[in-house]
């Protein structure tokens, strides 16, 4: 990649200002069309050879769909090498304020022309086997996205001190009731006037950064013509410790080596970036 711009050169401290105060952020063509274009493999072979972890969130009478894969990186060249040469891994280096980067995984979502699934609000913390305030997950989408169609954010909401229970994403029930230290989301649509909302329109290139804590959801793709294909890697920095949930997380890591507690210094969440 010599003399290659990346995402990094192209990050402003503001937008690490803006990362770190409002747990969202986009910044503007930090992914050049050749890692686009790699991206797009990646999407398509999810899409031709799902794996075992794939979901399909389409009502079955829909003709349209939402769906998903994830946690492929190790089996799809396209996702290795974007993971490994593209400097996303110093850009999320930057943003967390971490000397060193370990790679969580990758989720890949399409909503498919028409599809009128909605994610609901949740944050990603909760559902994953990770503890810890530097991370980032970079959604990285491959085709335009409106701002009206795309994730939109509380504020801020990844300073509240709560966790929520993950909600389902087929039919947006909780988990479980709520736990010991976690609480179910509340009615946000019912309270959005009292935070603000962040969300943004995107062109390919663009990537939105935000905390695993911070509240988000995302309409359907309202578009007769267009998906909407994104692709969300998501990284750890110095502070990540392994943790369980009271359910099952996601995705479904087994547990192996790694201590409650701990550093995640496994070989399925790789050091891209040393301290």
């Amino acid at each position: 990649m010599s003399g290659e711009l990346t995402g990094a050169d192209r990050l402003r401290e503001s937008d690490i200002d803006d990362f770190q105060r409002d747990g969202a952020a986009v910044i503007r063509g930090s992914v050049d069309q050749r890692w686009l274009d790699r991206l797009a493999e990646g999407v398509e072979h999810n899409r031709a050879n799902p794996s075992e972890w794939a979901s399909w969130y389409t009502k079955p009478d829909e003709s349209v769909g939402f769906w998903s894969d994830y946690v492929t990186w190790q089996d799809v060249p396209a996702y290795r090498d974007v993971v490994e040469h593209s400097g996303l891994a110093e850009l999320a280096g930057r943003l967390m304020r971490s000397d060193s980067v370990r790679f969580f995984h990758e989720h890949v979502l399409v909503k498919e022309p028409g599809a009128q699934e909605r994610t609901p609000w949740h944050h990603d913390q909760p559902y994953y086997c990770v503890d810890g305030d530097q991370n980032v997950s970079m959604w990285i989408a491959l085709d335009p996205v409106p701002a009206e169609a795309g994730l939109r954010f509380i504020a801020g909401s990844h300073r509240w001190n709560r966790s929520f229970v993950p909600r389902k994403f087929v039919d947006h029930t909780p988990y479980a009731a709520a736990e010991s230290g976690f609480e179910l989301v509340p009615d946000l649509d019912a309270e959005i006037d009292q935070h603000r909302v962040l969300n943004f329109a995107v062109e390919p290139g663009d990537v939105i950064v935000f905390h695993y804590r911070t509240l988000h959801e995302a309409p359907g793709n309202t578009s007769a013509v267009t998906s909407r294909r994104a692709v969300s890697l998501r990284w750890i920095g110095d502070d990540a410790t392994f943790a369980l949930r009271p359910w099952l997380h996601s995705p479904p890591f087994e547990q192996h080596e790694l201590i409650v507690g701990g550093p995640l210094d496994d070989p399925r969440f790789p050091l891209v970036v040393c301290a």
